[in-house]
């Protein structure tokens, strides 16, 4: 295997990233159940965060002492979830979709895990959800992981209503890879070009600091300044 000494960067094969799922602990009963139950979805089930992405949200849950959380794109809720799971008993995440199919998977799956109490399912366009929040800093944490053509709008719903200190989490920021490709596009939706806009805009906000992280299809993480 071979390293490079500037990137200093492994190429995640599939023994690598067997790997990795070997130092995971396991899945908690209900973890386990909703991945099965999105796993029977089919295609869609692409859209649900791997594990090892799970884990590092509810760590930095934790580790940014979050009670107030904002999730925009919940799917089947496996994300919500490990975001819930890294709350205090008296913490909230306010989770946004348009399914209703979808999120009666996750409803199930926040009850047999005891996390319901911890979790506010708000259906509806996310940008009118977001636009109803109260405007003043008062949000701990955000995930974003839904229209990537809306990325910009949901970040700029949300950075002015982050603490300062706070943690904001954009997910499949390399799409595949594609967004390192100017002209690449490989699923015709455009979603590569904008999710390179967006990137753009994160880097260029001197509202945050950031970092580009390539774990799973690429997560970004900004943290408010003061």
């Amino acid at each position: 295997m071979t390293i490079s000494p500037d990137t200093k960067t492994v190429a995640v094969t599939p023994q690598i990233h067997t790997y990795v799922q070997t130092q995971l602990e396991a899945p908690s009963r209900a973890q386990h159940w909703l991945i099965e139950q999105t796993h029977a979805l089919g295609p869609s089930a692409v859209m649900q965060i791997p594990r090892e992405q799970g884990v590092l949200l509810t760590m930095l849950v934790a580790l940014a002492g979050a009670r107030r959380i904002v999730e925009v794109g919940t799917y089947t809720g496996y994300s919500t979830l490990c975001l819930a799971q890294g709350l205090p008993a008296e913490g909230t995440v306010i989770t946004c979709d348009l399914s209703e199919e979808w999120t009666r998977i996750a409803r199930e799956a926040w009850d047999m895990a005891e996390v319901s109490d911890r979790v506010d399912l708000r259906l509806g366009p996310a940008s009118q959800t977001l636009a109803a929040l109260p405007t003043e800093p008062h949000i701990d944490l955000v995930f974003i992981d839904a229209d990537k053509k809306e990325y910009v709008d949901y970040w700029e719903q949300l950075v002015p209503r982050v603490r300062p200190g706070g943690l904001l989490i954009a997910d499949n920021v390399l799409y595949g890879g594609d967004a390192a490709d100017p002209d690449a596009d490989s699923d015709g939706s455009g979603n590569a070009a904008a999710i390179r806009v967006f990137n753009e805009h994160v880097r260029s906000d001197r509202r945050v600091t950031n970092v580009l992280l390539p774990v799973a299809d690429g997560l970004t993480l900004a943290r408010k300044l003061p």
